[in-house]
C-alpha cells in the first residue's frame, strides 16, 4: 500500500510503520542473512526474530521508525519508496549496531520484553554483533546500484561519527558533576538525532532531491531527534515498564544524566540541590532513593520543561518540513511519524 493510499483513507503513524515495515523486512532480512553464522543468530535475536536457540521466535522487534522516515522522506520529495530501501536498511542497521553497543555500555539487562542480547550471548559476541550490523550496512549501500550509493555512503559516515561522539559524551557525564544543559543537548543531539536527521536526508537523497531539500529533511529529522531525546528521558524515568519493557525508573537508578536530569540538577531550586546529594553518594541508590529523586526531577520543574521542549522542537522540525516543500502524501506520512515520535509511551 503507498502513502497516497493511506493518505486517502486517513492515514495514522501505526499504519505508515506497518507500511514500511512490509517493504522493508524482507530487505533487512534478506542482508542480515548475509552475515556469518555467528552473527546472525545474535542479530537475529536481537531483532526479535529468533530465540536464543534459532527458533523463530515473532518477538517485539521494536518500531522500526527510522526506516520509515527514510522512506516518507523519498516520497516527500517526489520520489519512490521503492528506491530508497537500501537507505532504509542502512539506517535500520546502523540503529541497532547502537543499540546492541549502548545495552552492554549501560548494563541494560532487559530490551522489548526480553533479555538484552549481551545478558544471553555475552559481552563480547554482542559488540561483535553490533560491528557486523555496521559493516554491512555500508554493504548494503555500496552494492545498491544506485547512482547515489556513494554519497549516501559518506552522509551516513557522518551520522555515525556524531552518534559515537554523544555516546562518548554520554559516558564521560558519568564521571562529571558539572554537566551543563547546552552540553546535554548538543550530547543528544549527536547521539540521537545525527541519526534521525540522517535517516531524513538518505530518503531525501534517493528520491532525488536536490541538496537545499535534503539539507531542509535533515534539518527536520535532526530538530525532530532532539525533541526524540527529551520524551525518551521522560519514558526512561515515568514510562510503563510494561510499555517501555525496561524496569521503572531504568535511568535513575543507574544515575543517568539524560537532558531531563540535567535541567533539575542545574535549576538552582531545592529539589535539584536535594537531586544532586543523592547523585553523588558512592552507593547503589535504594528503590527509595529511586522514586525520591523521580520526585525531585519533577519538583524542580524538569518533567514540565522537557514535555515543553519536545513541543517546540516539533513545531521547529515540521517549520522544517515546509520549507522543503514536500508532496502532500510524503508529508502527511512525516506529519504523522513525527506526531508519533513525541507522543509516545515507549
Amino acid at each position: 500500500m503507498s502513502t497516497v493510499d493511506l493518505l486517502a483513507r486517513g492515514q495514522s503513524a501505526r499504519e505508515v510503520l506497518a507500511w514500511s515495515r512490509e517493504i522493508v523486512d524482507p530487505a533487512l532480512r534478506e542482508a542480515v542473512d548475509r552475515l556469518p553464522p555467528s552473527m546472525r543468530r545474535i542479530a537475529g535475536y536481537h531483532f526479535g526474530w529468533y530465540d536464543a536457540d534459532g527458533v523463530p521466535a515473532g518477538a517485539d522487534a521494536g518500531k522500526a521508525m527510522r526506516p520509515a522516515f527514510t522512506l516518507a522522506a523519498a516520497e516527500a520529495v517526489g520520489g519512490a519508496a521503492a528506491d530508497a530501501v537500501p537507505a532504509a536498511v542502512a539506517v535500520e542497521l546502523v540503529h541497532n549496531f547502537s543499540l546492541l553497543h549502548d545495552d552492554v555500555m549501560d548494563g541494560d539487562v532487559t530490551r522489548r520484553h526480553r533479555p538484552t542480547a549481551w545478558s544471553v550471548f555475552g559481552q563480547a559476541s554482542a559488540i561483535l554483533a553490533g560491528d557486523a550490523l555496521l559493516s554491512l550496512a555500508y554493504d548494503v549501500l555500496a552494492g545498491c546500484g544506485h547512482p547515489a550509493a556513494a554519497q549516501a555512503g559518506r552522509m551516513l559516515h557522518a551520522a555515525v561519527l556524531e552518534l559515537i561522539d554523544g555516546q562518548a559524551a554520554d559516558l564521560a557525564f558519568e564521571e562529571r558533576d558539572d554537566v551543563t544543559v547546552p552540553e546535554c543537548r548538543a550530547m543528544a543531539e549527536a547521539k540521537t538525532a545525527a541519526l534521525l536527521g540522517g535517516a531524513c536526508a538518505l530518503g531525501g537523497l534517493f528520491g532525488g532531491a536536490d541538496p537545499d531539500r535534503v539539507a531542509g529533511l535533515r534539518t527536520f529529522g535532526t530538530r525532530l531527534g532532539l525533541a526524540f531525546q527529551y520524551v525518551d528521558d521522560l519514558l526512561g524515568i515515568w514510562g510503563d515498564p510494561a510499555v517501555t519493557g525496561k524496569p521503572v525508573h531504568s535511568d535513575l537508578h543507574s544515575r543517568k544524566k539524560s537532558l531531563v536530569v540535567v535541567v533539575a540538577l542545574t535549576s538552582g531550586t531545592p529539589a535539584g540541590r536535594e537531586l544532586e546529594l543523592l547523585y553523588r553518594l558512592d552507593r547503589a541508590l535504594t528503590e527509595a532513593e529511586v522514586v525520591r529523586a523521580a520526585e525531585l526531577i519533577e519538583a524542580a520543574g524538569a518533567r514540565t520543561t522537557g514535555r515543553g521542549a519536545a513541543n517546540e522542537l516539533l513545531a521547529d522540525a515540521i517549520s522544517a518540513l515546509h520549507t522543503t516543500h514536500p508532496r502532500p502524501h510524503g508529508a502527511a506520512a512525516l506529519h504523522a511519524l513525527a506526531r508519533m515520535a513525541t507522543h509516545r509511551q515507549r
